[in-house]
């Protein structure tokens, strides 16, 4: 039969094994406690018992000799799931115990009580117990008792655990006294021996004076460094950081802090070797000496660190892009020679050597990421990765997250840190897919990064240095979306230093043979199907349709008509709304003819407009509900206009 186990049973174990009193020898203290516990209850054992992992162990048993026994044959180990004292008066009519061999067998047990040693933290750790050959009863007063004594039991155990502790203390106060002896008169015998400790020291020692020419090295610093003995006293601190904008600025936050008289801690610098002019990457503390004429610098090699961190994050570009690749891209090469799409191409030549911001626009499907991929493989920064973030595929309250990262912790389920999008992109382009639906409350925040080029993931302090070129793209006119209140105005700006627009498929239909072509090649070999043909009468159909859904539509109805017709001809069923035999006359009969008003005309249409909406809003010209919203108009601008047209904002009248 197994012992029932506490719910906190491995903590308990732990608080057992902390008190460090198992298998220890026999101690007077503890024997006494069992001799009065005998005495006062009138009974002929008692005894203080530890419960183990597989045993019950008796710290002392007055009146029995057995020191240990098995815990699924032990009262104690039931003893310990009581809340307070465990009693049984007659155990031979109990079924707690009618199965313990003390019971049933030739030891005839008949009675039990126990009261628990119980610590601070509520761990029962044993009992103080009593028994006797003869059933009787345990009064109220006894009880108290024999907590009482339980709690002396536990209070000795503390009491041996705290002398024992400071026993260790004063043991290990008396070995670092020793060590400090020691030591002390080492430096005071030998100055030479602090010399070889300063020279065989692994980790890299420097004085510099405050130009930071190096008046002593060790042999650590000369290793990492590439120096001679012979080179040191002509050497400058400052000539192993490489000229790098970035190296440059670290090294400058280095010296003003030095040369505030403050330490300067772990910083992180990269500098070149003298022998060879490789790279190394070091941990630096320096600290000016109390005279304040020098400083003290100790420095790590930790090039390793950072190669490990930089293919890490190699490693979590490759991660995005096999993604990316595995999610496939929605075109292969720009295909067409359409005049709106060899615009689109000069511009593309234009913008991608320099790091301008490009804004491309168009319809869905368009091929929006198709134009940015060109700007970025056309680019100097084509080695680097093209980062990609669709804004309107993301939660709102996971934004900050995706552009700029978090560390671990940063919120739930932030399990490890992750780099953003921008890390990510460090070095290359970021694509900012649909940026017109990024909420208001985001734009801020990556208009600072765009200017400050700099950010802090989510949860850290630790401010971070971007190099990242952006390209976005949007099917909405962000100009409307400016004056409606829903884009940053300044954000627009800092996106469309050089805007890109798509003509729509209709406006280009010269494009739609090759690209008809082009996606029959592609889905015949993704389903492994031979090539196909089409008929000049379906490809005159496909050329005269609008394709409301762009580039998108047709790769998407190419590859309909290929599963539906396995060996026949090609058949497309297009929607009449869409199609006509002629596309001019078409887009002729679709755009109604423009109406053409005078200066006059247009000036009084405006006022007449305005007087309406103040009308209908009873004067109101800020907020919802207000005349500015109903037109369409930024506030100010429309109190602009009702000034200048001399309009009454109560009655819209002169």
């Amino acid at each position: 039969m197994e012992a029932l186990l506490p719910e906190d049973e491995p903590e308990r174990l732990e608080a057992l094994r902390r008190y460090r009193i198992l298998d220890t020898p026999p101690e007077r203290v503890f024997d006494h406690i069992a001799e009065v516990a005998a005495a006062l209850f009138r009974v002929p054992m008692a005894m203080i018992s530890l419960v183990d992992h597989g045993r019950i162990w008796f710290k002392s048993h007055h009146g029995i000799e057995t020191q240990q026994t098995r815990r699924e044959a032990g009262l104690c180990a039931s003893a310990i799931l009581a809340p307070d004292v465990y009693h049984i008066r007659d155990a031979i009519h109990d079924t707690r115990a009618q199965a313990n061999p003390l019971v049933a067998g030739p030891f005839g047990l008949r009675f039990y009580a126990a009261a628990p040693l119980r610590t601070h933290d509520e761990f029962n750790l044993g009992a103080l117990c009593i028994a006797d050959r003869v059933p009787r009863e345990l009064t109220t007063t006894e009880a108290q008792m024999l907590t009482k004594l339980a709690a002396l039991v536990m209070d000795q155990m503390e009491l041996q655990l705290c002398v024992s502790k400071v026993s260790e203390l004063e043991q290990a106060g008396r070995r670092i006294s020793e060590q400090l002896r020691q030591a002390n008169e080492a430096l005071v015998q030998s100055e030479e021996r602090f010399r070889d400790l300063f020279d065989e020291a692994p980790i890299a020692y420097v004085h510099e004076g405050l130009d930071s020419r190096f008046i002593h090295a060790n042999r650590a610093a000369m290793r990492i460094l590439g120096l001679k003995p012979e080179e040191i006293s002509g050497t400058f601190g400052t000539s192993f950081v490489p000229d790098t904008p970035d190296a440059q600025r670290r090294l400058q936050e280095a010296l003003d802090s030095v040369g505030r008289g403050t330490d300067t801690g772990e910083v992180v610098l990269e500098l070149r070797r003298k022998d060879n002019g490789k790279p190394v990457w070091v941990q630096w503390w320096s600290r000016p000496t109390a005279g304040g004429n020098c400083t003290r610098t100790m420095f790590v090699d930790i090039t390793e660190r950072v190669r490990m961190e930089q293919e890490r994050r190699l490693q979590d570009q490759n991660a995005y892009l096999y993604e990316e690749i595995l999610s496939g891209h929605n075109f292969g090469d720009i295909i067409g020679d359409s005049p709106g799409l060899r615009k689109v191409k000069q511009q593309i030549q234009l913008v991608a050597p320099t790091d301008a911001a490009v804004l491309v626009t168009g319809e869905s499907g368009t091929g929006k990421e198709l134009v940015a991929r060109a700007v970025h493989d056309h680019s100097e920064r084509k080695r680097r990765p093209l980062i990609k973030l669709n804004c309107s595929a993301v939660p709102e309250g996971l934004y900050e997250s995706e552009l700029f990262g978090h560390v671990r912790g940063a919120f739930t389920g932030a399990f490890k840190d992750k780099p953003g999008r921008f890390e990510l992109a460090d070095g290359g382009t970021l694509f900012l897919d649909e940026v017109g639906d990024a909420p208001l409350a985001m734009q801020a925040k990556l208009l600072r990064v765009l200017q400050e080029k700099e950010l802090e993931r989510v949860g850290d302090t630790r401010t971070r240095k971007v190099n990242v070129r952006i390209i976005a793209a949007t099917n909405r006119d962000l100009k409307k979306e400016v004056d409606a209140g829903r884009f940053r105005e300044d954000l627009f700006y800092r996106l469309s230093v050089f805007p890109i627009e798509i003509p729509p498929l209709r406006q280009r239909r010269d494009d739609i043979p090759p690209l008809v072509e082009h996606f029959l090649r592609q889905s015949a070999r993704r389903m492994n199907r031979p090539a196909m043909r089409i008929s000049q009468a379906a490809l005159s159909q496909l050329t005269a349709h609008d394709w409301p859904g762009n580039v998108r539509e047709l790769q998407n109805t190419i590859e309909r008509a290929v599963i539906l017709s396995p060996g026949g001809p090609l058949r497309f069923d297009l929607a009449k709304s869409h199609a006509t035999r002629d596309p001019v006359a078409h887009s002729a009969h679709t755009v109604p003819p423009a109406v053409l008003l005078t200066r006059k005309e247009m000036k009084r249409l405006e006022r007449d407009c305005i007087a309406a909406a103040l009308k209908q809003t009873g004067g109101k010209i800020f907020g919802p509900g207000g005349a500015a919203e109903l037109l369409g108009m930024k506030p100010t601008t429309l109190a602009s206009r009702i000034t200048a047209l001399k309009l009454n904002r109560e009655t819209g009248g002169p």
